[in-house]
């Protein structure tokens, strides 16, 4: 198989956890007989520092041309410190989602045997959570017109839009998922006070008889938030609007003991995007400590929704699960343990398949 790939590192240790997946990329093409072709390309707030735009043209043509994007993360304090920055690295994540057509964030949330005692929830509520949350990517509050403030400063405004198209595209996916899992699926909103939420519930209701083997129920966003704590076993798939599942799988992440533990891959109408969920963590950023699983899990996902292959994700699940049995881990799951540098992760996953 050949294939290529644009990479974008963006910020903070969004290139130190990148340049680790490479290394496991290039570690599985070697042992699988494929051949990629990367090109390197600027996202974020090393965009604006370049270009003054934190998704430049060039970036966004090489995203269209390559056959799958690895992605590192965005963001700096600089400009979260700043809400009069009118140019903002997050800006060219929400822009490099709708140009691409990104409608979908598939995040899979399971834990790993030898890392349930790193979870803050009870060993018996985690082990042997598995279930995926599908989150609607270019809709929503995050791109609603209008929005502002007023001429006084007083006062600010966001609108949430969604329509029906865009509800049963992702809805779609939701039942295709719960299909080939254990074929139940919940959909999350806000029924009871959104508009929008009942615009939701009524087009999935509607698409349900379509899918009959598929057990479908409906959850206000607030108690999903308590049941992702109190029972996550019990949710096999997820499905929901852009702001809620933003949050929702922010706090499921936490469930695995490490929000360096869990990929994303967004998918849609032209190519796919794979990265980690968390964010680019300045203060870890040239350090050589932060947690590079995210990112070599992502690029596991690349594999298997990018290019159908499925023996070659599992192999960098299986060397991964092996770093965790082997206690080859950075210092945010070593506790009182010997921890290990990005580099030194990164060299013994690669190393290992």
């Amino acid at each position: 198989m050949n294939a290529k790939i644009a990479v974008l590192p963006g910020d903070g240790i969004g290139p130190e956890i990148v340049k680790q997946a490479l290394k496991v990329i290039e570690a599985v093409n070697r042992k699988f007989g494929h051949s990629f072709e990367y090109s390197h390309h600027l996202v974020g707030a090393a965009a604006i520092d370049a270009t003054g735009n934190p998704y430049p043209d060039e970036t966004h043509e090489a995203c269209m041309q390559s056959d799958a994007v690895l992605f590192g993360a965005i963001g700096h304090p600089r400009f979260d410190n700043d809400p009069s920055c009118k140019v903002r690295p997050e800006q060219g994540l929400l822009k490099m989602r709708k140009e691409l057509g990104l409608f979908a964030n598939i995040r899979p949330v399971s834990t790993f045997k030898s890392l349930i005692h790193k979870s803050p929830l009870r060993t018996e509520l985690v082990d042997g959570v598995d279930f995926v949350v599908i989150r609607e990517l270019t809709g929503g509050i995050y791109f609603g017109e209008p929005r502002g403030r007023s001429e006084n400063g007083e006062t600010a405004f966001d609108t949430c839009v969604y329509s029906r198209f865009e509800i049963e595209r992702i809805g779609r996916l939701g039942f295709e998922f719960a299909r080939k899992r254990n074929k139940r699926l919940t959909a999350v909103d806000k029924a009871n006070v959104l508009a929008t939420s009942r615009l939701w519930r009524e087009t999935m209701q509607r698409l349900a008889p379509e899918y009959p083997d598929v057990e479908l129920s409906f959850m206000f966003v607030d108690n999903a938030a308590m049941q992702l704590i109190q029972w996550p076993k019990g949710f096999d798939v997820i499905v929901t609007e852009n702001m809620f599942g933003d949050i929702l799988t922010d706090e499921a992440s936490v469930i695995t003991g490490s929000l360096g533990l869990l990929p994303s891959a967004s998918t849609g109408i032209h190519t796919s995007v794979f990265e980690p969920i968390h964010g680019s963590y300045p203060q870890a950023a040239g350090k050589n400590i932060a947690n590079p699983v995210a990112t070599i899990l992502s690029a596991a996902l690349m594999y298997e929704y990018a290019f159908h292959a499925m023996d070659e994700g599992k192999a960098i699940r299986e060397a991964v699960e092996a770093s965790f049995t082997e206690g080859i881990v950075t210092v945010d799951l070593a506790g009182e343990n010997k921890s290990f540098s990005t580099e030194e992760v990164g060299d013994w996953i690669a190393g290992r398949i």
